[in-house]
Protein backbone atom coordinates (compact mmCIF):
# COMPACT_ATOMS: atom_id res chain seq x y z
CA UNK A 1 0.00 0.00 0.00
CA UNK A 2 1.38 3.42 -1.00
CA UNK A 3 0.78 6.10 1.60
CA UNK A 4 0.72 9.85 0.97
CA UNK A 5 3.93 10.19 3.02
CA UNK A 6 5.60 7.93 0.45
CA UNK A 7 4.58 10.42 -2.22
CA UNK A 8 7.53 12.58 -1.28
CA UNK A 9 9.73 10.02 -3.02
CA UNK A 10 7.65 10.42 -6.17
CA UNK A 11 7.57 14.17 -5.63
CA UNK A 12 11.39 14.25 -5.61
CA UNK A 13 11.42 12.33 -8.91
CA UNK A 14 8.88 14.73 -10.38
CA UNK A 15 10.86 17.78 -9.32
CA UNK A 16 13.99 16.30 -10.92
CA UNK A 17 11.99 15.74 -14.11
CA UNK A 18 10.88 19.39 -14.07
CA UNK A 19 14.46 20.55 -13.55
CA UNK A 20 16.41 18.36 -15.94
CA UNK A 21 13.91 17.48 -18.67
CA UNK A 22 11.63 20.49 -18.63
CA UNK A 23 14.35 22.96 -17.65
CA UNK A 24 12.12 24.95 -15.29
CA UNK A 25 13.65 27.56 -13.00
CA UNK A 26 14.36 26.92 -9.32
CA UNK A 27 11.63 29.38 -8.28
CA UNK A 28 9.00 27.72 -10.49
CA UNK A 29 9.89 24.26 -9.20
CA UNK A 30 9.73 25.50 -5.59
CA UNK A 31 6.26 26.90 -6.27
CA UNK A 32 5.07 23.58 -7.71
CA UNK A 33 6.54 21.70 -4.75
CA UNK A 34 4.77 23.97 -2.26
CA UNK A 35 1.38 23.48 -3.96
CA UNK A 36 1.76 19.69 -4.18
CA UNK A 37 2.89 19.41 -0.55
CA UNK A 38 -0.17 21.43 0.47
CA UNK A 39 -2.39 18.89 -1.26
CA UNK A 40 -0.55 15.92 0.27
CA UNK A 41 -1.01 17.40 3.76
CA UNK A 42 -4.73 17.82 3.10
CA UNK A 43 -5.02 14.18 1.97
CA UNK A 44 -3.16 13.04 5.08
CA UNK A 45 -5.49 15.08 7.31
CA UNK A 46 -8.59 13.36 5.90
CA UNK A 47 -7.00 9.96 6.52
CA UNK A 48 -6.52 8.81 2.93
CA UNK A 49 -3.85 6.14 3.30
CA UNK A 50 -3.60 4.93 -0.29
CA UNK A 51 -2.76 7.31 -3.11
CA UNK A 52 -4.74 5.09 -5.50
CA UNK A 53 -7.86 5.88 -3.46
CA UNK A 54 -7.69 9.59 -4.25
CA UNK A 55 -10.71 10.64 -6.32
CA UNK A 56 -11.80 13.81 -8.14
CA UNK A 57 -14.05 14.49 -5.15
CA UNK A 58 -11.03 14.73 -2.84
CA UNK A 59 -9.43 17.27 -5.15
CA UNK A 60 -12.66 19.28 -5.24
CA UNK A 61 -12.76 19.18 -1.44
CA UNK A 62 -9.20 20.51 -1.28
CA UNK A 63 -9.96 23.35 -3.69
CA UNK A 64 -13.14 24.20 -1.77
CA UNK A 65 -11.22 24.18 1.51
CA UNK A 66 -8.69 26.54 -0.05
CA UNK A 67 -11.44 28.95 -1.09
CA UNK A 68 -12.86 28.94 2.46
CA UNK A 69 -9.40 29.94 3.69
CA UNK A 70 -9.54 33.00 1.42
CA UNK A 71 -7.24 31.69 -1.29
CA UNK A 72 -7.93 33.39 -4.63
CA UNK A 73 -9.26 31.69 -7.76
CA UNK A 74 -5.99 32.48 -9.54
CA UNK A 75 -3.98 30.73 -6.84
CA UNK A 76 -6.37 27.77 -6.87
CA UNK A 77 -5.96 27.50 -10.64
CA UNK A 78 -2.20 27.44 -10.17
CA UNK A 79 -2.49 24.80 -7.43
CA UNK A 80 -4.70 22.63 -9.61
CA UNK A 81 -2.22 22.93 -12.46
CA UNK A 82 0.60 21.83 -10.14
CA UNK A 83 -1.10 18.69 -8.88
CA UNK A 84 -2.47 17.89 -12.35
CA UNK A 85 1.10 17.80 -13.65
CA UNK A 86 2.20 15.68 -10.69
CA UNK A 87 -0.56 13.09 -11.22
CA UNK A 88 0.07 12.97 -14.96
CA UNK A 89 3.71 12.22 -14.15
CA UNK A 90 2.64 9.37 -11.82
CA UNK A 91 0.48 7.96 -14.61
CA UNK A 92 3.33 8.17 -17.13
CA UNK A 93 5.63 6.39 -14.67
CA UNK A 94 3.10 3.59 -14.13
CA UNK A 95 2.38 4.42 -10.49
CA UNK A 96 -1.29 5.20 -11.23
CA UNK A 97 -3.58 3.96 -14.00
CA UNK A 98 -5.37 7.28 -14.34
CA UNK A 99 -5.26 10.81 -12.97
CA UNK A 100 -7.89 11.89 -10.42
CA UNK A 101 -7.57 15.37 -11.97
CA UNK A 102 -8.90 14.22 -15.34
CA UNK A 103 -12.50 15.13 -14.47
CA UNK A 104 -11.67 18.40 -12.71
CA UNK A 105 -12.28 21.45 -14.88
CA UNK A 106 -10.04 24.42 -14.37
CA UNK A 107 -10.29 27.92 -15.80
CA UNK A 108 -9.58 28.32 -19.50
CA UNK A 109 -6.03 29.45 -20.03
CA UNK A 110 -4.25 30.62 -23.16
CA UNK A 111 -2.23 28.11 -25.15
CA UNK A 112 1.28 27.84 -23.76
CA UNK A 113 3.70 26.92 -26.51
CA UNK A 114 6.97 25.28 -25.51
CA UNK A 115 10.23 27.12 -26.17
CA UNK A 116 12.00 26.13 -29.38
CA UNK A 117 15.15 27.06 -31.25
CA UNK A 118 15.21 28.26 -34.82
CA UNK A 119 17.05 26.19 -37.42
CA UNK A 120 19.84 28.78 -37.34
CA UNK A 121 20.09 28.61 -33.54
CA UNK A 122 20.29 24.81 -33.64
CA UNK A 123 23.11 25.05 -36.19
CA UNK A 124 25.02 27.43 -33.90
CA UNK A 125 24.47 25.11 -30.94
CA UNK A 126 25.68 22.02 -32.80
CA UNK A 127 28.79 23.82 -34.02
CA UNK A 128 29.70 25.09 -30.54
CA UNK A 129 31.61 22.00 -29.25
CA UNK A 130 35.21 21.77 -30.44
CA UNK A 131 35.91 18.12 -31.32
CA UNK A 132 39.59 18.37 -30.35
CA UNK A 133 39.34 16.43 -27.07
CA UNK A 134 37.43 13.35 -25.83
CA UNK A 135 34.88 15.57 -24.05
CA UNK A 136 34.47 17.85 -27.06
CA UNK A 137 33.95 14.87 -29.37
CA UNK A 138 31.45 13.38 -26.91
CA UNK A 139 29.51 16.60 -26.51
CA UNK A 140 29.31 17.07 -30.28
CA UNK A 141 27.89 13.54 -30.60
CA UNK A 142 25.39 14.12 -27.78
CA UNK A 143 23.99 17.31 -29.31
CA UNK A 144 23.87 15.92 -32.85
CA UNK A 145 22.12 12.75 -31.64
CA UNK A 146 19.63 14.62 -29.43
CA UNK A 147 18.52 16.94 -32.22
CA UNK A 148 18.53 14.22 -34.91
CA UNK A 149 16.28 11.88 -32.92
CA UNK A 150 14.23 14.09 -30.59
CA UNK A 151 14.77 11.67 -27.71
CA UNK A 152 13.96 12.49 -24.09
CA UNK A 153 16.85 13.20 -21.73
CA UNK A 154 16.26 9.91 -19.88
CA UNK A 155 16.29 8.00 -23.18
CA UNK A 156 19.59 9.58 -24.23
CA UNK A 157 21.26 8.97 -20.88
CA UNK A 158 20.09 5.35 -20.82
CA UNK A 159 21.09 4.63 -24.43
CA UNK A 160 23.14 1.46 -24.84
CA UNK A 161 25.43 0.49 -27.72
CA UNK A 162 23.27 -2.48 -28.67
CA UNK A 163 20.38 -0.15 -29.47
CA UNK A 164 22.25 1.50 -32.38
CA UNK A 165 22.21 0.00 -35.89
CA UNK A 166 24.76 1.92 -37.96
CA UNK A 167 24.22 -0.23 -41.05
CA UNK A 168 20.57 0.85 -41.30
CA UNK A 169 21.02 4.25 -39.68
CA UNK A 170 18.44 3.65 -36.94
CA UNK A 171 18.34 3.58 -33.15
CA UNK A 172 15.95 1.54 -31.00
CA UNK A 173 14.79 3.97 -28.34
CA UNK A 174 13.43 2.64 -25.04
CA UNK A 175 10.74 5.08 -23.96
CA UNK A 176 8.26 5.33 -21.12
CA UNK A 177 6.85 2.04 -19.93
CA UNK A 178 9.88 0.32 -21.55
CA UNK A 179 8.20 0.70 -24.96
CA UNK A 180 10.53 0.64 -27.95
CA UNK A 181 10.37 2.75 -31.08
CA UNK A 182 12.63 2.95 -34.11
CA UNK A 183 14.05 6.38 -34.96
CA UNK A 184 16.37 7.27 -37.88
CA UNK A 185 19.51 9.19 -36.95
CA UNK A 186 20.62 11.01 -40.10
CA UNK A 187 24.13 11.02 -41.53
CA UNK A 188 25.51 13.92 -39.45
CA UNK A 189 24.52 12.29 -36.16
CA UNK A 190 25.87 8.95 -37.39
CA UNK A 191 29.21 10.53 -38.32
CA UNK A 192 29.49 12.25 -34.93
CA UNK A 193 28.54 9.04 -33.07
CA UNK A 194 31.01 6.88 -35.01
CA UNK A 195 33.86 9.29 -34.31
CA UNK A 196 32.92 9.42 -30.63
CA UNK A 197 32.75 5.63 -30.30
CA UNK A 198 36.08 5.15 -32.09
CA UNK A 199 38.16 8.02 -30.69
CA UNK A 200 36.69 9.36 -27.45
CA UNK A 201 34.60 6.73 -25.68
CA UNK A 202 37.47 4.21 -25.23
CA UNK A 203 39.46 6.91 -23.40
CA UNK A 204 36.54 7.71 -21.08
CA UNK A 205 35.77 4.03 -20.47
CA UNK A 206 39.29 3.28 -19.22
CA UNK A 207 38.51 5.16 -16.04
CA UNK A 208 35.90 2.66 -14.85
CA UNK A 209 35.80 -0.40 -17.09
CA UNK A 210 33.24 -1.91 -19.42
CA UNK A 211 29.88 -0.16 -19.69
CA UNK A 212 26.99 -0.81 -22.10
CA UNK A 213 26.00 2.87 -22.13
CA UNK A 214 26.87 5.01 -25.12
CA UNK A 215 27.46 8.40 -23.51
CA UNK A 216 29.94 8.30 -20.64
CA UNK A 217 30.94 10.91 -18.08
CA UNK A 218 34.52 11.98 -17.39
CA UNK A 219 34.60 9.32 -14.66
CA UNK A 220 33.57 6.58 -17.09
CA UNK A 221 29.97 6.02 -15.93
CA UNK A 222 26.82 6.89 -17.87
CA UNK A 223 26.00 10.60 -18.02
CA UNK A 224 23.07 11.80 -15.94
CA UNK A 225 20.16 14.01 -16.98
CA UNK A 226 21.74 16.80 -14.95
CA UNK A 227 24.99 16.37 -16.87
CA UNK A 228 23.09 16.50 -20.19
CA UNK A 229 21.32 19.67 -19.05
CA UNK A 230 24.65 21.27 -18.09
CA UNK A 231 26.16 20.36 -21.47
CA UNK A 232 23.29 22.10 -23.24
CA UNK A 233 23.59 25.20 -21.06
CA UNK A 234 27.34 25.37 -21.64
CA UNK A 235 27.16 25.28 -25.43
CA UNK A 236 24.05 27.47 -25.68
CA UNK A 237 25.98 30.15 -23.81
CA UNK A 238 29.03 29.55 -25.99
CA UNK A 239 26.88 29.88 -29.13
CA UNK A 240 25.40 33.15 -27.88
CA UNK A 241 21.86 31.76 -27.58
CA UNK A 242 19.96 33.91 -25.08
CA UNK A 243 17.03 31.51 -24.63
CA UNK A 244 16.82 29.41 -21.45
CA UNK A 245 17.05 26.00 -23.11
CA UNK A 246 16.74 22.47 -21.72
CA UNK A 247 16.84 18.94 -23.15
CA UNK A 248 13.13 19.34 -23.85
CA UNK A 249 13.91 22.42 -25.97
CA UNK A 250 15.84 20.27 -28.44
CA UNK A 251 12.99 17.75 -28.48
CA UNK A 252 10.47 20.52 -29.18
CA UNK A 253 12.72 21.94 -31.89
CA UNK A 254 13.08 18.51 -33.51
CA UNK A 255 9.29 18.12 -33.76
CA UNK A 256 8.63 21.69 -34.86
CA UNK A 257 11.27 21.64 -37.60
CA UNK A 258 9.91 18.35 -38.95
CA UNK A 259 6.41 19.82 -39.25
CA UNK A 260 7.76 23.01 -40.80
CA UNK A 261 9.53 20.82 -43.35
CA UNK A 262 6.31 19.03 -44.31
CA UNK A 263 6.22 15.94 -42.05
CA UNK A 264 2.76 14.67 -41.11
CA UNK A 265 1.58 14.67 -37.51
CA UNK A 266 1.29 10.88 -37.27
CA UNK A 267 4.95 10.44 -38.24
CA UNK A 268 6.06 13.00 -35.67
CA UNK A 269 3.94 11.22 -33.05
CA UNK A 270 5.72 7.91 -33.76
CA UNK A 271 9.17 9.50 -33.70
CA UNK A 272 8.49 11.24 -30.38
CA UNK A 273 6.96 8.14 -28.81
CA UNK A 274 3.71 9.87 -27.85
CA UNK A 275 1.01 7.35 -26.99
CA UNK A 276 -1.77 9.82 -27.78
CA UNK A 277 -1.66 12.00 -30.90
CA UNK A 278 -3.37 14.77 -28.90
CA UNK A 279 -0.04 15.26 -27.11
CA UNK A 280 1.66 15.83 -30.46
CA UNK A 281 -0.95 18.30 -31.68
CA UNK A 282 0.65 21.13 -29.68
CA UNK A 283 3.22 21.27 -32.49
CA UNK A 284 0.47 21.92 -35.01
CA UNK A 285 -0.30 25.11 -33.10
CA UNK A 286 3.38 25.98 -33.10
CA UNK A 287 3.54 25.56 -36.87
CA UNK A 288 0.52 27.84 -37.21
CA UNK A 289 2.28 30.42 -35.05
CA UNK A 290 5.30 30.19 -37.37
CA UNK A 291 3.08 30.78 -40.40
CA UNK A 292 1.33 33.68 -38.68
CA UNK A 293 4.63 35.32 -37.75
CA UNK A 294 5.95 34.86 -41.30
CA UNK A 295 2.80 36.48 -42.67
CA UNK A 296 3.11 39.40 -40.25
CA UNK A 297 6.74 39.94 -41.15
CA UNK A 298 6.59 39.72 -44.94
CA UNK A 299 3.05 40.53 -46.07
CA UNK A 300 2.50 44.20 -47.00
CA UNK A 301 -0.63 44.30 -44.82
CA UNK A 302 0.49 41.80 -42.21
Amino acid sequence: MTRPSDCHRYLDQYLQFLAFERGLSHNTISSYASDIISFLKFIDNINISNIKAITPNHISMWLHSSRLQGISSTTNARRLSAIRGFFEFLVSEGVLKGSPCSLIKGPRLGLRLPETLSVEEVSMLLEAPKPDSPIGIRDKAILEFAYATGVRASELCGLEIGQIDFSLGFVRVRGKGDKERIVPMGHMAIDALERYLQEARPMLQRKRGLSPHVFLSQKGGPITRQCFWQILKKYAQKAGIAKDISPHTLRHSFATHLLMGGADLRTVQLLLGHENIATTQIYTHMDIEHLRETHRRYHPRG
